[in-house]
């Protein structure tokens, strides 16, 4: 493949790319979800730690998960129904109790260390879940990452069994995000970019 075939196919996957909120209940195969996860293993890190641990909730154990989903939605609706239209508003809240029907989840943390500046590592693990984005899109599949659990942050981390990690014991676990993830159900617009006062040239 030219090499100007794959920069097509790299931006495309960039600007192509939105938040999926409502999916199909269907499974991705066990190897597709191993490409996805391994891209993201393979996002830079600060002192290459590699500091990010993602853990995958699928079956049963996803659906455990609703109820705190739920929970969590009560930690931010008042602040959204302020800034939504009414509908996007319902469809948000619809959203928080179903997860879209979305049959994978993965939270996604960080393992922070005094080796590390807590900003770097915390940076680092987006730059994961970025990867995670992009490697969603190229394999056909829809994603939404989450910053609703950190609303419920230790109960997620006992939903998930944390506790009798050595890391999260001496308090160096952190939740970042979590990314619902599927085949798309539906084709919503992709929110228009803002350019205005984020990009400045220095010479």
């Amino acid at each position: 493949m030219s090499s100007d075939s794959l920069k097509s196919m790299f931006y495309q996957a960039v600007e192509s790319r939105k938040s999926i909120r409502q999916f199909s209940p269907q499974m991705p195969d066990t190897q597709v979800l191993e490409r996805i996860l391994t891209a993201a293993l393979h996002a830079p890190s600060g002192k290459n730690l590699q500091n990010w641990r993602f853990f995958v909730c699928t079956g049963a154990k996803r659906d455990q998960y609703l109820k705190y989903s739920q929970k969590s939605w009560l930690g931010i609706k008042d602040a959204l129904q302020k800034k939504l239209k009414p509908s996007l508003y319902e469809f948000t809240e619809r959203f928080f109790f179903t997860l879209g029907d979305a049959p994978v989840l993965i939270f996604c943390y960080s393992q922070n260390s005094e080796d590390e500046r807590y900003h770097t590592s915390i940076g680092s693990v987006y730059m994961a879940v970025q990867n995670i984005n992009l490697a969603c899109q190229v394999e056909g599949l829809g994603c939404c990452t989450m910053g609703a659990p950190l609303e419920i942050q230790k109960e997620v981390d006992q939903f998930l069994g944390l506790n009798d990690r050595e890391d999260y014991r001496a308090g160096n676990l952190e939740l970042l995000c979590a990314v619902a993830m599927g085949y798309p159900k539906h084709d919503p617009p992709k929110a228009p970019r803002k350019l205005e006062d984020r990009i400045h040239w220095l010479s």
